[in-house]
Formats: C-alpha cells, structure tokens, sequence
C-alpha cells in the first residue's frame, strides 16, 4: 500500500485550527478529522509517538511538504509536536554523544506543555567492554571505565535533562545493547550492580532500562528496579522476549511509569530493515500482533492510571508515525472492552 492510500484510511484531512507554520519554514502536515477524534478517545496519561523526527519520507504525513533531514532535526519538532496523536518523541542522539541543559531547552521550547520526551543515556554508562568498530578508535575492545558510573550519568545526562526539559522530560532510558551476560558480570552481579547505579542517581527524574540482553532478565533485575523505582522498558528487539513475556516479569506495578519502545521487527537486521523500509513513508510490513499486545498491555495497566511511554521506530513496520496511528486506534479499542 503506498502512502497516498494510507493518508486516507481515517478518512479525508482537514485543515488543523491552530497550525503553525515554524519560524523557519516547517509546517505540520493537514490531520484528518478521525485522527483527531482518536486523539480524544484515548487515555491522557497515554504518550505516544515516535523515535527521533527528523525524516523527510513523513511530508504528508508529519509534514506539510518535503524538506531535508538537516532541516527537520533543527526545525521539525515544532511541526512534529503539533499532531494530536504525537504526545513524546525520542531524542536518540544522545545515546551517542551528551547534549547540554541549552540543546534540551531549545527543544522543550518548541512543544506543548504536555508533550514529553524519552530521552537516551549515552552508551558509555551501560558498554562494559567497547565494541571491536572503527568508531570507537583506540578504544576498541578495551573495558569501558564509566560502565554504571552514576557520576559520569549524573553529569552527561541526568542533570541536563532536568535543567533543560524541566518537566516536559518523561523518562531517561538505559539501554543496555547486546553484549555477553559475562561481560557485565553475570546476571546476578550486573543486577547489584545497577541497583547500586540507579540508586545513587537523582530521584525527581524517571528512569527505565531497555535490556537487549536476554539472560539478564531475572528475578535479581526485577528486584533492583522494585528497590530504586525504575521501570522496565518493554522492548520489541529480535533479542528480547515478546512484550508480553517482558511484561509480565518485570513491568511492576510499582514503578512511576510504563515504558515501551517498539524497535524492530523479527527476521530482520537493523540496517536490512533501514534500506528495505526507507523513505519510511509506508508500512511495508505490518505487524498486528505485536500492535494488539501493546495495546492489551496499555488496557490491564490503565487501572494503574500511571504515565506511558510509548515510541515507535520506523524499523518496526516501515513508517513509524503510521504504526502510531494505527497503534492508537488499537489502543483505544481495547480501552472499550469490558
């Protein structure tokens, strides 16, 4: 299905009251009337949107007209944050490099007062050992001495989010890649260690930690997050368990938040799903059973009336504001269930 069939399956796009065009030249895209009205169906607690913004395959989609990369991830947000279904993005950027309390401001000031972002730590707090990749230079399959340093965290990422975002910052999230349980200790010693980590971090912001490995989901990982009131961050990676499974293990009831960043789909690589799926401006491969389990997932926690977090990777189905939006209309239809 190409992306002017599926403009329309809620139905004709009308113009939004209220659009604003960014001072720079970035407009949001027309909404449709059914979008709008899926938007007020669903829980206000509910955050759901997607990772990162800045793609010029989502003009008509997100965006009123085409525009370049550059000019989307320096001037879109503001556009981005207009779509009624789009309630947090993810800032991935930083799980690459730390950004200063001002880039978190220039953000913040772009967005509603009740958008949020999800934001990534950098990968040094949560590397035990650097890659063998020509990015990491010299240091490459050395140990990584800020592994779990909540100093290094506080500094790099915890105390510019809280200054910067204020509190349009939702949730920081740990993402620990694929690496072998050993590396970290064992199961049993990386989860004393992180509830040590994530202890002495500081307690007005919400954190979540995204495994990618899958041994490290235990009982001990469960029990370091119950004690320093951290949320799992249910993941939809080849490597993991399905959500479900995750969700039953360690989403608990209490955490402050229920996190959820739909990744990839099975069967495919990152960069085969990237060159199968670019200009994301289409769902190329559906997956509604993964949709339904987050929805039902978001149904049994409402009662909780806590936040969710809920972002969406355009390597999971080909566009990820189309996964959204179908995503929504899931969730609110599960909602209505008895």
């Amino acid at each position: 299905m190409r992306r002017e069939q599926q403009l329309t399956l809620f139905g004709d796009a009308g113009e939004p009251p209220g659009r604003e065009r960014s001072p720079h030249g970035v407009a949001p895209a027309a909404v449709a009337d059914e979008l709008r009205a899926l938007a007020a169906r669903l829980p206000t607690a509910l955050h759901l949107g997607t990772s990162s913004w800045s793609f010029p395959g989502w003009a008509g989609i997100v965006y009123d007209s085409a525009a370049s990369t550059t000019a989307l991830a320096r001037r879109g947000l503001q556009a981005y944050a207009q779509h009624p279904l789009l309630r947090t993005v993810g800032i991935d950027r930083t799980y690459y490099a730390p950004l200063e309390a001002d880039d978190f401001a220039r953000y913040a000031d772009q967005v509603p007062d009740d958008f949020r972002f999800l934001v990534k730590a950098p990968e040094r707090c949560t590397l035990a050992v650097f890659p063998h990749h020509e990015r990491y230079g010299e240091e490459r399959g050395a140990p990584n001495s800020l592994f779990l340093d909540p100093a290094y965290a506080v500094d790099a990422i915890c105390a510019p989010v809280a200054e910067g975002l204020g509190p349009k910052a939702g949730v920081v999230v740990f993402q620990f890649p694929p690496q072998p349980a050993a590396a970290l200790g064992g199961p049993r010693r990386f989860a004393e260690r992180l509830q040590n980590f994530l202890a002495a971090l500081p307690h007005e912001l919400v954190y979540a930690v995204e495994l990618r490995t899958a041994s490290l989901l235990t009982p001990a990982y469960a029990q370091a997050l119950r004690a320093t009131g951290a949320c799992h961050c249910l993941n939809v990676h080849p490597s993991m368990p399905a959500p479900a499974a995750q969700a039953a293990f360690a989403v608990l009831p209490s955490a402050p938040a229920l996190v959820v960043r739909w990744m990839l789909g099975h069967g495919l690589a990152y960069d085969d799903a990237r060159e199968r799926y670019l200009p994301f401006d289409r769902l190329a491969a559906e997956d509604p059973a993964t949709r339904t389990a987050i929805a039902e997932i978001c149904r049994a926690d409402a009662r909780r009336r806590r936040p969710a977090y809920i972002v969406i990777n355009n390597k999971a189905e080909g566009s990820a504001p189309l996964s959204a939006f179908k995503l929504a209309a899931a969730i609110a239809a599960a909602q209505a269930l008895p």
